[in-house]
C-alpha cells in the first residue's frame, strides 16, 4: 500500500495526520480510530499494550510502511515492551518532551490521561533532556470524552479545564505539554485559561518532521500518488463529522473494521 500507517483510540491521532499531511504532502495515511475500545487512558498497561500490538498488526497486515503511534497512552505504556523490528514505528512521547525541554524556563507541567501519567514517561523523557527542568504532572480524563463529544470550545470544558489546570498554575508553570493527541483540539480553552505567559506545547508537528526525517534516512518516501483511508472499530457518525473539522475535508469516508 505505501502508506504510513497512523492510529488513536479516536479522534485524537488526527491532529497528528494533519501535521503529517502538511509536512509530507505527497504521503498518503491508512488510519485506524480504535473507537470501540476507548479511552485507553483508563485502562491496564498489559490491555494497553495487547491493543496496541494488534492494532500495529492490522496496519502492517494492511501492508503499511512505518506506523505512528498518535497516541500518548500506547507510546507510554506499550512501544517499550513490543518487538518492532516489522516496520519503523515512532512514539508521540519523545518527540513532545523535545519540544517542551527547548522553550520551558524551567518549570514545566504535563496534562495527560491517567494511564499515561502514572507511567512517568514524560517527565522521564524530560528530565533526560534537561535534569534542571521542574516537572508537575495532572491527570486530566475527562478530556477525551469531551473531546470525542465534540465539546472543543465549550463553557463546561473550560469548567473541567480550569479545575484541572488550578495546581498546574498556582505551581508557576511556564510551559504545559499537551500529553494526549486529544487535546491540541481543547486549545483554544486551554491558552484561556492558561493565559498568555503559558506555553502549549503539542508534539504533533515534531512527531510529523521525526517521521520525514526517518523516511528520508530509510528511502521510504513516497513515489505514487497519495491516498488516505480512515478505519473506525465502532460506529463512526461522530468521528466522521470531528475528522471532517479537524481535517478541513468534507471527502473523508469510513470503513468500519473489526481489530481483535
Amino acid at each position: 500500500m505505501d502508506a504510513i500507517g497512523v492510529f488513536d483510540s479516536g479522534v485524537g491521532g488526527l491532529t497528528v495526520v494533519s501535521a503529517l499531511r502538511r509536512r509530507l504532502p505527497g504521503e498518503s495515511i491508512l488510519y485506524l480510530g480504535d473507537t470501540a475500545r476507548l479511552p485507553y487512558g483508563s485502562k491496564s498497561p498489559d490491555t494497553v499494550t495487547r491493543y496496541t500490538r494488534r492494532n500495529i498488526e492490522f496496519l502492517t497486515e494492511r501492508g503499511v510502511k512505518a506506523v505512528v503511534v498518535a497516541c500518548n497512552t500506547a507510546s507510554a505504556l506499550a512501544l517499550p515492551d513490543l518487538d518492532l523490528r516489522g516496520v519503523p514505528t515512532w512514539g508521540v512521547i519523545e518527540p513532545g518532551a523535545r519540544a517542551a525541554a527547548a522553550v520551558s524556563r524551567g518549570k514545566v507541567g504535563v496534562i495527560a490521561t491517567e494511564a499515561t501519567v502514572r507511567s512517568d514517561a514524560y517527565p522521564r523523557a524530560l528530565r533526560t533532556l534537561r535534569p534542571d527542568l521542574e516537572i508537575l504532572s495532572q491527570p486530566c480524563p475527562l478530556f477525551v470524552p469531551l473531546v470525542e463529544e465534540g465539546w472543543h470550545d465549550d463553557p463546561v470544558t473550560e469548567e473541567v479545564a480550569e479545575r484541572y489546570l488550578r495546581p498546574l498554575l498556582a505551581a508557576g508553570v511556564d510551559t504545559l505539554v499537551l500529553g494526549c493527541t486529544h487535546y491540541p483540539l481543547l486549545k483554544p480553552v486551554l491558552q484561556r485559561v492558561a493565559g498568555p505567559g503559558v506555553i502549549l506545547v503539542d508534539s504533533a508537528e515534531q512527531v510529523a518532521e521525526m517521521v520525514a526525517a526517518g523516511l528520508a534516512e530509510q528511502g521510504l518516501e513516497s513515489t505514487h500518488t497519495p491516498s488516505h483511508h480512515f478505519c473506525v472499530t465502532d460506529s463512526g457518525q461522530t468521528f466522521q463529522r470531528l475528522a471532517r473539522t479537524i481535517l478541513k475535508d468534507d471527502g473523508v469516508t469510513l470503513e468500519w473494521v473489526e481489530v481483535v
